[in-house]
């Protein structure tokens, strides 16, 4: 047997072999992560709720989400554990970078569009009061267009006397 004939198949067996090997190292640090969890650390879910650890007992975990609010989870269900001064930042809005987003140089978007429009069409309030025309007529007009189109019709009849038709 040639070389050549098993090289693909020992490619593919040795990149099997790295991702499930990373893949053991990951999940053997997401266990060592919630087995070193301790009453008052402050975690995040896989759902996204950030609570503080009240309580660690074999497979769950006792979290405090609000003041008095308290709810089990299992440990499986902690996605992160979190540095004090992270979750404080997260949570409670504390730390230091609040007040340099609030003084950033993008412009802040109105919640509505009447900042948006020019101030001197403001000022046109006769523009505002006009009538629109929407293509109506009045009954004059509307009857005399109406006696137009008849005659167009019968000339357009007329034109097919030589024969010629609308058959397609």
């Amino acid at each position: 047997m040639d070389i050549t004939v098993l090289l693909p198949f020992i490619v593919l067996i040795g990149a099997m072999f790295l991702m499930t090997r990373s893949a053991k190292k990951k999940q053997q640090a997401a266990v060592s992560m919630r087995n070193q969890l301790q009453p008052g650390t402050g975690v995040r879910t896989i759902g996204g709720l950030y609570a503080t650890v009240k309580e660690v007992n074999d497979d769950t975990v006792l979290l405090e989400a609000a003041p008095g609010v308290h709810l089990i989870f299992a440990k499986n269900a902690i996605g992160a554990v979190l540095e004090d001064d992270e979750y404080n930042r997260i949570v409670h809005g504390d730390g230091e970078g609040d007040d340099d987003a609030l003084k950033s140089d993008t412009p802040i978007v109105p919640d509505d569009a009447s900042s948006l429009t020019d101030a001197g069409a403001a000022d046109d309030s006769d523009a505002k009061d006009a009538k629109i025309d929407l293509g109506k007529k009045d009954e004059a007009d509307a009857e005399a267009g109406d006696a137009g189109t008849t005659d167009a019709k019968d000339t357009k009849g007329d034109d097919k006397s030589d024969g010629d038709t609308d058959a397609k």
